[in-house]
């Protein structure tokens, strides 16, 4: 009985591998079903295996260990033990926009809505479809649908921000911003959108908050990149050099940083040590083009022609079309 109802849930039908999720093998599968995350979740599908609630509970566990197929196998019989829940279809949707499988995604978030037309989950989950087909209407019916249904959730007015940025109303995206950060104090995206509005027109308040993001999540330093190309395109570089050392003090790995540390070097006339900087980029991104060009012409500038044509020509595999690669690697030739 329990190795019958084993089976059922390996071979359950239905799952379309999301896209940029590799579909596991049945032999993997089961290994993770059995893993000490999931092993519960899979023991109570095993008590009652017509039970939807259990097949959603352990494909949202999976969803969390990033095993995205599996997680939508689950949820897809789910929805088939029980058709009518509105936030099984919801959460498909979502899932599948996220791997970006528009056309499913839109069929399963309209199930959810005949189900719950008023579901702001769902809703939401529109307006961020509309968002990205640039459907900017519609996008607004379904964020003021969900926030009339629930006026203080602030992804509708963060969303609603979003919508605005891009119709360049900047008064209207600031205003919608700071209202998801007054319903809700922690949240960082819109705190960084904030950020970079205010940035983007030297504002300095800017500063300010990319400062309060990086303090809601320390582990993520972009906002300390984003503080450097503020003094950086303020021409302040010193602080901006502050900035990119702090970024790559808490990661090493911050490509980004590195390179803008090279290239305020290379405006400096540092060449050796811009120089230094392009080389820890090409071995944290090796197949980074702009890294082995600039490289290039740090050695080109300190007169070592060699060096220089070996990058060009390296940054030219990368990016066949490197104008500035190409016309480096003649100049040096003759």
């Amino acid at each position: 009985m329990r190795q019958s109802a084993f089976l059922i849930l390996l071979l359950s039908a239905g799952l379309l591998a999301c896209k940029g999720n590799r579909k596991p093998a049945p032999g993997e599968a089961q290994t993770i079903y059995l893993t000490p995350a999931i092993r519960p979740y899979t023991e109570k599908i095993l008590k009652d295996t017509m039970k939807a609630e259990a097949w959603f509970n352990r494909g949202a566990a999976l969803h969390q260990l990033g095993k995205d197929s599996l997680a939508l196998q689950d949820w897809y019989h789910a929805a088939r033990l029980d058709s009518n829940r509105a936030d099984y279809a919801s959460a498909i949707g979502d899932l599948l926009f996220e791997h970006k499988d528009l056309n499913a995604s839109v069929g399963w978030l309209q199930r959810a809505l005949r189900h719950n037309p008023e579901d702001p989950k769902a809703q939401l989950k529109v307006a961020k479809m509309m968002l990205f087909t640039k459907d900017y209407e519609q996008a607004f019916t379904a964020i003021n649908t969900a926030l009339r249904k629930d006026a203080f959730n602030p992804e509708g007015y963060y969303l609603k921000g979003m919508v605005y940025k891009e119709l360049k109303d900047t008064s209207k995206a600031i205003s919608s911003f700071q209202t998801a950060l007054n319903v809700k104090p922690d949240y960082r995206d819109a705190a960084i959108q904030l950020g970079q509005i205010y940035s983007q027109n030297h504002n300095k308040l800017g500063l300010d908050y990319y400062a309060a993001a990086f303090k809601m999540d320390t582990t993520d330093v972009f906002p300390l990149y984003a503080r450097g190309m503020y003094f950086q395109n303020e021409k302040n570089f010193e602080a901006a050099k502050e900035e990119y050392r702090h970024c790559v003090e808490r990661d090493p790995q911050y490509a980004d940083a590195v390179f803008a540390m090279g290239y305020i070097l290379l405006q400096q006339d540092s060449f050796s040590k811009a120089r230094r900087q392009f080389d820890l980029v090409t071995r944290i991104s090796p197949a980074d083009a702009r890294a082995y060009y600039n490289r290039g012409l740090c050695s080109e500038l300190m007169g070592d022609k060699d060096a220089a044509a070996a990058d060009y020509r390296q940054a030219l595999n990368f990016n066949s079309h490197y104008a500035n690669a190409a016309e480096g690697l003649d100049r040096v030739r003759r």
